[in-house]
């Protein structure tokens, strides 16, 4: 997968499958390049919590930013309904199915725009993952729950998770699920 498209693209401890067919819109990673070197790039942000768990959270394997901890996310395909995009980001970072919820609002990121990189603006969806949540030992290698938000965390994420869905900044330790 294009580092552009998809942010961790690591389910090393889920079963190995076959590489998905390209969905309608993918663009080869050059031209995916110059485009969003020229204009905003529209993104889903896939928000799983869990009241006993807190907020699914997943460490970056891939430029830029590798090490740091995200909202599982990714770019929108041309042509590509945003609720399909957000199944689509579930499938293929984290191995999981999921229900799409409500629209929880948006997260700009001037941090990239600011550092030479791109300009994308994630719609942020709450989502249930089907049939159940996963517990700790099952999730792809980099995931972890958190109760409380991680040093690392990107910060407009940070705020955004802070600000509108109430979590307490700067905790070290994963959630014990």
């Amino acid at each position: 997968m294009s580092h552009a498209q998809s942010r961790t693209g690591n389910i090393s401890r889920m079963e190995s499958r076959p590489e998905p067919a390209r969905p309608p819109g993918w663009l080869p990673k050059a031209e995916f390049d110059s485009i969003f070197s020229r204009v905003p790039r529209l993104c889903v942000e896939v928000v799983i919590m869990a009241p006993e768990r807190g907020v699914l959270l997943t460490r970056r394997d891939i430029p830029p930013n590798v090490g740091a901890w995200h909202i599982p996310g990714g770019t929108v395909l041309f042509g590509e309904p945003l609720v399909e995009t957000v199944k689509r980001v579930a499938r293929d970072e984290l191995g999981l199915e999921v229900v799409v919820g409500e629209l929880l609002g948006y997260i700009e990121y001037p941090s990239h725009y600011d550092n030479g990189l791109d300009s994308p603006v994630g719609l942020a969806f709450a989502t249930e993952v089907v049939p159940r949540l996963p517990e700790a030992k099952e999730l792809p290698d980099g995931c972890e729950w958190f109760s409380s938000l991680p040093e690392g965390l990107y910060e407009e994420q940070r705020d955004f998770l802070i600000g509108r869905l109430g979590f307490e900044p700067f905790g070290t330790e994963p959630a014990d699920q």
